[in-house]
């Protein structure tokens, strides 16, 4: 049984006083709202710990077009760059910096790729809260073909935000994430011969070229995830259950030159895919650390022989 002090209470012996417990006050507002960290969102005022969908996939889904990608941007970097390398390969305290810089390409380029990412869905947001488009993105050139083509898809398709950024959980197989955005869309209903108002997830991608690939199915592994929330948090924080949303999601594949909708499976069948690919992650993150013996010796001379 555990002593109990009231604060300000005199009679208990110096000694064996025990320092009250400071009450952290109930979360409130926003602050209910779950926050993704290392791999984790944790829920506000309670000790549950919900996986992050995103590292789930990246842990678990295998990526084989990631290798080629890699490749593909280091040989490129190299040959773009091919005089200054040579030089440095003659000068030992350039060489290591040299080297460097040409495997850290494909980091360069997905941290360009998340301030494009970024920037669309602060686009999405201030669209959803009907608030002006932020000045500083409008002004960016480097951005301003992307942000272009995603205000081309909304015109063109008639796109109506229903939320942005919401985080989404199921508390009963373990995880939670932040989808891109919900909408509706007259046009896209009508060619996947559904009810006009019928409510989408949607998804952002950046990557490769209009002709070529550049959105994966692990994608619709990701939406069916969030199709299959069993809750979701609201920006003022209250916890409501997750809106239905159809077996189809949307992934904008947002390109300077373009932009194509792409409609992909996110019914049950790949959410039961998802949940096998949760299962290989976690033999990652715990498991797979254990399976690995130390290398075998063989024993001494004498327990040989015995």
């Amino acid at each position: 049984m555990t002593e109990t002090v009231q604060a300000g209470a005199t009679s208990a012996p110096a000694a064996g006083r025990r320092r009250a417990k400071k009450q952290t006050p109930p979360p409130t507002g926003p602050d209910r709202i779950p926050k993704p960290s290392q791999g984790w969102y944790r829920v506000p005022g309670t000790d549950t710990k919900l996986r992050r969908v995103t590292t789930i996939l990246s842990q678990g889904f295998p990526k084989p077009q990631l290798v080629f990608w890699a490749a593909n941007l280091t040989a490129a970097d190299a040959f773009a760059t091919l005089p200054t390398l040579v030089a440095a390969s003659l000068r030992p305290a350039e060489k290591e910096a040299a080297y460097d810089w040409l495997r850290k390409g494909h980091i360069r380029k997905k941290d360009e790729r998340a301030e494009i990412g970024g920037a669309v869905h602060d686009l999405i947001e201030a669209k959803v809260l009907g608030t002006p488009l932020p000045e500083e993105l409008l002004a960016d050139r480097e951005l301003a073909p992307f942000l272009d083509n995603f205000l081309r898809f909304i015109n063109e398709w008639e796109i109506e935000f229903e939320a942005s950024e919401m985080v989404v959980g199921n508390l009963t197989d373990g995880w939670a994430g932040t989808l891109d955005f919900l909408f509706r869309s007259r046009l896209i209903a009508h060619l996947l011969k559904v009810p006009a108002r019928t409510l989408f997830v949607g998804d952002t991608k950046t990557g490769g070229e209009l002709d070529e690939k550049g959105v994966y199915p692990e994608a619709g592994a990701q939406m069916s995830a969030y199709r299959r929330a069993e809750v979701a948090w609201l920006r003022d924080g209250t916890q409501i259950p997750m809106p239905q949303v159809h077996d189809v999601g949307i992934v904008l594949h947002l390109r300077p030159e373009g932009y194509r909708p792409m409609p992909l499976k996110c019914g049950d069948d790949v959410y039961e895919a998802f949940l096998h690919v949760q299962q290989v992650a976690e033999f990652q993150r715990v498991l797979a650390k254990s399976v690995v013996g130390e290398a075998l010796a063989l024993p001494a001379t004498e327990e040989r022989a015995a």
